[in-house]
């Protein structure tokens, strides 16, 4: 295909030389004439391994150069312009706002159908709220129907940037519509990774969240190996062995958004852990923030409920997590405490805490610290439901979905776990869904 480029920075300057490289025909346009003259030389205007042998080798044979507009016909235009941070931490948007206008005044004078495709990193609403709305207002053209649009994040680390270019965990499309998708899904027939299609909001927040993800990492590793280093562990070896657990450690299990996690053992060892950190006279913010987070989504459980207006509630669930009927440090234990502070009524029905007849720990747990919460329980699912106002979905269930469904008939629920499906006639919200 013939592809423009707009921005012959870091992520610009890689992603045309590799699609050079893949065999399209590739124009890089920006303002700086400096950038492209070295690029109309052969020379590459950054520093990146095996980037100059690319550029050199796609110029010389004619499928990139660069220039300071675009040509006159392309199939799909790439925007890799910068989005830096402003002073407040917002983001400075005018190399997007620019380039965008740009890309709208050349639409309008296409005749066939072209595909805009942003691989700058921009926050979730840009594309449709933003850039469509300057493309439409430059060109006369309705997207969707005179040009497609679609968000394409890149995934490129500095000094393995071509390597991650054919070989990336995975290729994303946000796409305004099929037929977007389709056209820059063809750039990528040489990229060897899965390939997947969503909506243009995911594809904009997958970028942020990998990335934070990443520097949240970074900072955990560092304050393990602060600690360890007191005790004169090797925190490369902990940290290799974490990374091999690849059940639970390195997982899609814990990577799950709902509820607060509770238990015996992970806030129990995280107390003790901190705890130590703080005798040892070191600051380990991160290690810290999380019992606070953790609390924070038990607010955000009882703020859906308070907006309700309802006082009668059933909750579904009173362990921490399926399967057992552990109830020490169980999140739900805590809210419903909130809850009747309150004045709430509540009724709770969890069929593994009746199963287990509350022996040994648990028993003790119930007499010793929630002995009300306890006169609260229900044997009957359809009691609770039916008596209820809104019902509260804090663990998932064993009883049949359709069953559920029926008795949850037009019932507001609020829902923990993600259950399913979340449509039930508008009476339906999840925590963070």
């Amino acid at each position: 295909m013939k592809v423009n480029i707009f921005g012959l920075g870091y992520v610009g300057c890689v992603s045309a030389a590799c699609l050079a490289e893949s065999g399209h025909d590739v124009t890089g346009i920006d303002i700086d004439p400096s950038k492209v003259a070295l690029i109309n030389e052969g020379s590459c205007p950054i520093v990146e391994a095996g980037l100059g042998e690319l550029v050199e080798r796609t110029v010389a044979a004619r499928r990139l150069r660069a220039s300071i507009r675009p040509p006159e016909t392309a199939d799909i235009s790439i925007i890799c312009v910068g989005t830096p941070s402003c002073e407040n931490g917002s983001l400075d948007l005018s190399h997007i706002d620019h380039v965008t206008s740009q890309i709208g005044a050349y639409l309008g004078r296409l005749d066939s159908y072209h595909v805009v495709n942003v691989r700058s990193t921009v926050l979730p609403g840009t594309v449709e709220k933003r850039i469509i709305s300057l493309l439409e207002a430059q060109s006369g053209k309705k997207a969707g129907v005179g040009f497609g649009v679609c968000m394409n994040p890149e995934f490129m680390r500095e000094g393995s940037s071509v390597e991650d270019f054919f070989n990336p965990p995975f290729t994303m499309i946000g796409e305004l519509d099929s037929a977007s998708g389709d056209i820059v899904a063809a750039l990528y027939q040489n990229v060897h990774a899965p390939l997947y299609r969503t909506e243009i909001k995911v594809a904009e927040m997958l970028k942020y969240a990998c990335n934070s993800f990443h520097a949240l990492k970074v900072c955990f590793s560092n304050e393990i190996g602060n600690i360890c280093k007191t005790f004169g562990i090797d925190s490369h070896e902990v940290m290799r062995l974490v990374c091999l657990d690849t059940k639970l450690n390195i997982s899609p299990y814990y990577m799950k958004p709902g509820f607060a996690f509770g238990g015996s053992c992970l806030p129990k060892d995280l107390r003790a852990l901190t705890y130590k950190a703080k005798q040892l006279d070191l600051d380990t913010p991160l290690l810290n923030s999380i019992m606070e987070s953790n609390r924070k989504q038990i607010d955000v459980a009882y703020k859906l409920i308070a907006r309700t207006d309802k006082k009668k509630i059933g909750v579904l669930g009173l362990s921490f997590k399926p399967g057992t009927d552990d109830l020490r440090d169980s999140p739900i234990v805590e809210l419903i405490e909130r809850l009747l502070g309150k004045g709430y009524h509540v009724k709770v029905y969890d069929e593994e805490v009746f199963l287990a007849r509350l022996v040994g720990s648990n028993k003790r747990y119930i007499e010793a610290v929630i002995p009300h919460i306890s006169t609260l329980m229900d044997r009957s699912l359809e009691c609770v439901i039916e008596k209820s106002e809104i019902v509260l979905i804090a663990k998932s269930y064993r009883s049949p979905e359709p069953f559920l469904e029926k008795l949850l008939y037009g019932k507001p629920v609020i829902d923990l776990i993600r259950i399913g499906p979340g449509s039930r006639n508008g009476h339906y919200q999840g925590i963070c869904w």
